[in-house]
């Protein structure tokens, strides 16, 4: 059976049972059971809450619908060319050059948000950057775009290899700066999975979100992101608007440890959507926090390993298991781990050996790989003999002993 979380972890077909090292929770006393209420109403065709520390989402409405993302598109266009920067390919320092292109397309003649670039006129990358991110400049995104891959069209298609890559399974992009052309979607669930990359992998950058002002060509204009007046908490990250979109917003703030995203999609104007998000971020901070259950590099569990050189296999996870949780429910977990009854050597560091499971009333909250902590090399001809007739009794005996503590 399943035991609680902060008491034992269960190892399922194996002899002897670990108990690993876990926080245990404060002792508080017994108080009635505080129910959370249901997610605010939200001005939004579709919309996630997504936890930044484990990924979770927390709440939604149609999270999976494919929408015109408008310029929340420019938030892949930041990752991408971030991740060229950091690939050696581009420089923050690179004089880049204004085509006609991005011009006609994104330049003060459209009906789009600019920077008022100059046409051929060459402005520094790292300017270019924060043009499109504050200023949300269409002409600053299409250069960057043929900067980074020698013609927007190229660019779409590493928009769309880094999509494949982060695992937005619903996401299609044509072109840098959410332009509305047909075949260019994504959703609200993928959105918040490459804002959470975007703020992990490189937060330097992200940090430009978080900038009010930005001033070029003598003229200045002010983000987009009104959360950013109304909540030191906020720093980020994008708004966007289309009529086909209507008005989008991919927000994040942060409290403490805790970071949480929120991203609505097709709200009915600027204050409904900010108001929209807002909600979200404060809904989650409130009912919600995360924990960490587990350290990686950690032995959760020492099994005994037969036909090694030692007879024992540390056995933990590569990285830090959190889970997020409505608050009060941290002392609900459970968790087991599966493990093959008889580990015989060699097996490699890193190497898959079973699996943890953490859930909660009987639902999966994480599902991690458990992995060998160290390398277990085969043992000499006679050890791995001896081993051979110990094991030949062994299963003999009809089985292994349960885990200590289980029933």
């Amino acid at each position: 059976m399943l035991i609680p979380l902060a008491a034992a972890v269960l190892l399922l077909g194996v002899a002897v049972a670990q108990t690993p090292p876990h926080p245990s929770p404060v002792p508080r006393p017994v108080m009635p059971e505080a129910p959370v209420p249901p997610p605010p109403v939200v001005d939004g065709e579709s919309w996630v809450l997504m936890d930044y520390a484990t990924g979770q989402i927390l709440a939604s409405r149609n999270p999976d619908e494919r929408r015109a993302p408008a310029s929340l598109t420019k938030v892949m266009t930041d990752y991408v060319v971030s991740a060229e920067i950091a690939n050696g390919r581009i420089h923050l320092t690179d004089p880049v050059l204004i085509s006609e292109h991005a011009w006609r397309g994104g330049g003060a003649g459209t009906d789009g948000s600019t920077s008022f670039l100059k046409l051929n006129s060459r402005v520094p990358l790292q300017d270019l950057l924060k043009g499109m991110i504050i200023q949300s400049g269409n002409d600053a995104a299409i250069a960057l775009a043929e900067h980074t891959a020698g013609s927007e069209g190229s660019f779409a298609d590493l928009m769309n290899a880094y999509a494949k890559q982060l695992g937005m399974v619903n996401t299609h992009y044509s072109n840098a700066s959410g332009y509305p052309v047909a075949d260019h979607y994504s959703t609200a669930r993928d959105i918040a999975i490459l804002s959470r990359a975007l703020i992990h992998d490189f937060p330097a950058d992200y940090a430009i979100s978080a900038i009010k002002q930005f001033e070029w060509n003598g003229i200045k204009q002010g983000n987009r992101n009104t959360l950013l007046w109304r909540d030191p908490s906020v720093d980020g990250i994008k708004t966007g608007h289309t009529e086909a979109a209507g008005y989008c917003l991919d927000a994040s703030a942060k409290q403490g440890n805790e970071r949480m995203i929120a991203v609505v999609m097709g709200a009915s104007t600027d204050k409904a959507r900010a108001d929209s998000a807002m909600a979200l971020l404060n809904y989650g901070f409130r009912f919600y926090e995360t924990h960490k259950l587990y350290d990686a590099s950690k032995p959760l569990a020492t099994p005994r390993l037969w036909k090694g050189v030692a007879d024992q296999l540390p056995i933990g996870v590569a990285e830090n298991v959190l889970v997020t949780v409505k608050r009060g429910e941290y002392d609900k977990l459970k968790a087991s781990m599966d493990i093959p009854a008889t580990l015989i050597a060699p097996f490699k560091k890193g190497q898959q050996v079973g699996t943890l499971r953490v859930t909660l009333a009987g639902q999966p909250v994480q599902t991690v790989p458990l992995i060998a902590l160290s390398d277990a090399p085969p043992g000499g001809f006679f050890s791995r003999l001896w081993d051979s007739i110990l094991l030949w009794f062994h299963s003999s005996k009809g089985g292994t002993e349960k885990a200590a503590g289980t029933s």
